[in-house]
């Protein structure tokens, strides 16, 4: 059986089953079908934390692979699995998660614009135009070029360390 999570980034990282595939949601249409023609096992559980997200998935699964494999849901999703007291994995980061540095990075640019645009030269008006579009980029066509930008910073592409977690009740 192989188990495609549906959970986001972050909570996939948080803790997940050993072995398990991460296939967030909100990126499901762009990575599930090069994913899903890439597993010869046959049997599929989709997973999430409780089970709403794993039966939109089950839904689109069916779309795009409806006679191949065979699909279902682990009803209860990871917080049962951890009730039955099943191992699972979890990945330490130790830096703060992208989007939040986009954001960080964002505000602060606008706040430079409008400090400098008071007290050194009105030129400064720009910087705001400039994190204006970056945002709408990444709004309307899912292409953020700060995040891009970060995501290659060296504090970003430290090694995790993945570690067993014993489920507790």
């Amino acid at each position: 059986m192989i188990i495609l999570d549906v959970r986001e980034k972050e909570e996939f990282q948080a803790e997940h089953v050993a072995e398990s595939i991460s296939c967030p949601l909100s990126q499901f249409d762009l990575l599930a079908p090069g994913i899903i023609r890439g597993l010869k096992d046959e049997q599929i559980t989709v997973m999430c934390r409780s089970g709403k997200r794993a039966n939109l998935a089950l839904n689109e699964l069916k779309k795009i692979d409806p006679n191949h494999h065979k699909y279902s849901v682990y009803d209860g999703g990871i917080l049962k699995w951890k009730s039955e007291r099943k191992p699972l994995q979890s990945v330490t980061i130790t830096t703060v998660p992208v989007m939040r540095q986009v954001l960080m990075v964002a505000s602060t640019m606008l706040l430079v614009s409008f400090f400098g645009y008071h007290i050194i030269h009105p030129g400064f008006i720009y910087l705001t135009l400039l994190v204006g579009l970056g945002l709408g980029l990444a709004g309307f066509f899912g292409f953020c070029p700060m995040m891009i930008m970060l995501q290659k910073m060296p504090w970003n592409n430290k090694k995790a360390v993945v570690s067993p977690v014993v489920a507790k009740t």
